[in-house]
């Protein structure tokens, strides 16, 4: 199996805050950080760490050639990305002291995603194969479409949540991997485990999970519900953890892992990730967890 992960690549500003600013407030920022990041770029890198062979798709500004070398540093397949003439995709991430995360994104060449481009992007993919996806490019009704006519395998990540989710052909999808309040998105309840059985109700051929935080996460397929603690640690930086828990989910799913064990694995990932500053940078390496 072939994994294509079509997402975004984003340019990171990470401003260290005792708490976020709020309305009409101004303060002064602790700290400037630039990192690599993305919801797809950490998802990529977060597979191919765990020891999966990805490619990635997507477009970058002109200024955005050293994410290339990120990814490619982490063993990433680079050659399906393209140079856009709008700029690179950034967030500004402002991290309390807790932990905690707030995220402005300006979706850039992120959203620079047209027909032509699905096309050359997806051309060597087919029966077999596994597209991976995110909310943060453009024509992802297209995409999921254009993907399954090829028989592809799609999970998404319908993250950060829109209602415009709600008009992708989601009963094309195989894998859901989302938090609470993306499950709420999409279900109508808040309750996790109901929000799951919703959703399966709606689409039945698809494996529901829902990370929870500290409370972990749960994963609902044909009828049977799994449920994985969290680790504890101290958490410095949560930015990337839910990137990481996909990717690693993911690869353990195609390792061949039971459910409850590719959960176990995408646990671990994540507990790690959250103790470290940074989004890419904080993904960690398979080695790290055994």
């Amino acid at each position: 199996m072939r994994i294509l992960n079509f997402g975004s690549l984003n340019i990171d500003y990470v401003y260290r805050v005792d708490s976020f600013v709020k309305p009409g407030e101004t303060k002064a920022a602790q700290s400037l950080s630039v990192f690599p990041g993305g919801k797809g770029l950490n998802q990529s890198l977060a597979m191919a760490r765990a020891g999966l062979a990805v490619a990635h798709a997507g477009k970058v500004g002109k200024e955005g050639g050293f994410l290339l070398e990120t990814l490619q540093k982490g063993g990433v397949d680079t050659r399906l990305i393209e140079t856009s003439a709008i700029a690179t995709g950034h967030a500004i991430i402002q991290v309390d002291d807790k932990g905690g995360n707030c995220i402005l994104l300006f979706g850039g060449a992120n959203q620079d995603i047209d027909e032509h481009y699905i096309d050359r992007a997806l051309a060597g993919f087919g029966s077999g194969d596994m597209l991976v996806l995110q909310n943060e490019i453009s024509s992802m009704a297209s995409i999921i479409s254009k993907a399954k006519s090829r028989g592809m395998a799609i999970a998404l990540n319908p993250s950060p949540y829109s209602e415009s989710i709600l008009s992708y052909p989601l009963e094309l999808i195989d894998i859901f991997i989302m938090n609470e309040i993306e499950a709420e998105g999409i279900s109508g309840t808040h309750e996790p485990e109901a929000a799951a059985s919703l959703i399966a109700r709606s689409f039945p051929q698809a494996r529901i999970v829902i990370t929870l935080g500290e409370n972990g996460s749960l994963c609902l397929y044909k009828g049977e519900l799994v449920r994985q603690k969290a680790y504890k640690v101290q958490a410095v930086d949560t930015t990337a953890a839910g990137d990481t828990f996909s990717g690693y989910f993911l690869a353990g799913l195609v390792e061949g892992l039971s459910t409850k064990n590719a959960l176990d694995l995408a646990a671990r990932a994540a507990a790690i990730c959250v103790t470290r500053k940074g989004a890419a940078d904080s993904v960690p390496w398979r080695k790290e967890l055994e």
